[in-house]
This record gives structure tokens, sequence and C-alpha cells, in this order.
């Protein structure tokens, strides 16, 4: 298994931590059975497998600190998306980001749509971006059938949340 690279792709990376997080819930918090079911088959080596029980302990007892044992994000990854809605929201500013604000402003319609359903309006835009990709994965793995406007707005998403990624990365470069 490959852990993205926080730095290569944060989307990625902030959508791998989500998953792992349900994982985690998935198997209740138990490290014993996350060894058995996941680790001991995705890792070879024993080092491997040491790192690994100790990265996901780790993550478990941070979502037993922090109550986030049956929903809810870590504050690690809370924390990403409040770096990345700051690059947002710099972005939207800069008159040389042209490329950037015209693919913003051809999802906004379809993230004023998504946040219309939610009963949580204080959720920032970016989450609810990260939110219909991870509900869109989620369709595809368990083969749900998904329709063409659905399909339209996760690829216009992909499209915005892609090029954050990229100037994400092009700033943690600079700095």
């Amino acid at each position: 298994m490959r852990i993205p690279v926080k730095r290569e792709n944060i989307a990625e990376y902030l959508l791998f931590m989500w998953q792992t997080e349900d994982l985690i819930r998935a198997y209740k918090l138990d490290i014993d059975k996350i060894q058995q079911s996941v680790i001991d088959s995705v890792y070879q080596s024993v080092e491997e497998r040491k790192n690994a029980r100790d990265w996901y302990e780790g993550l478990i007892i941070m979502m037993k600190s922090e109550g986030v044992q049956e929903k809810g994000h870590l504050q690690i990854n809370k924390n990403i998306i409040i770096d990345l809605t700051d690059i947002h929201l710099r972005l939207l500013k800069d008159p040389k980001e042209s490329e950037y604000i015209g693919v913003y402003y051809n999802t906004l319609p379809y993230i004023v749509e998504l946040r219309s359903k939610t009963t949580d309006k204080e959720v920032p835009e970016l989450e609810t971006c990260f939110t219909a990709l991870y509900g869109y994965m989620l369709l595809n793995i368990q083969k749900k059938e998904i329709s063409k406007e659905t399909q339209a707005a996760i690829t216009q998403i992909t499209s915005l949340l892609r090029l954050l990624s990229k100037k994400y990365k092009e700033i943690d470069q600079q700095e």
C-alpha cells in the first residue's frame, strides 16, 4: 500500500486520511484487528509491519483523544482544510491567478448546490468539495450507479482540487 505523500498531492493525501479514519472505525479502533486484516496482508517486512502498526496506533490514540471515534475528522486533517482554504482565498484575490479563479467560478454552482443539501452551513467550501469527492469514491467502491449530473459535478470539483493541490505544492516548495 502506497501512502500518498502530503507534499506531492495534498488532495489525494487528505482523501487517503479520511479513508484511513473510516477504516479504523470499521475495525472499531482495534489495532489487533487492523494488524490481522490490513497490516499483515499489505506489508511484507517485519520493520514495515511495525512502522504501520505504530502509525495506526498513533491515529487510534488521536481519534480517541479528539473524540472522533464514530464520526468527524482528526485535527491534523482539519488543519489541511484550513491551510487549503487560506491558499484558496489568497489565489482568488490574486489577479495573476486567472486560471484558478476561472476554474473556481466554474465549480461554484456545484458547490452552492451541494451546500444547499447539507444541514451544516458552516462547513468550508473546500470541505464540501472533499466530502463530495469522498462520497463519489465510496459510491464507486460500492459499484453504485452515478448520475450524469453527479459525474459532471465531480469532474469539475476534481479540476478545482487538482489545481489547488498543484498550487499548494508550488507554494510549499517556495517556503
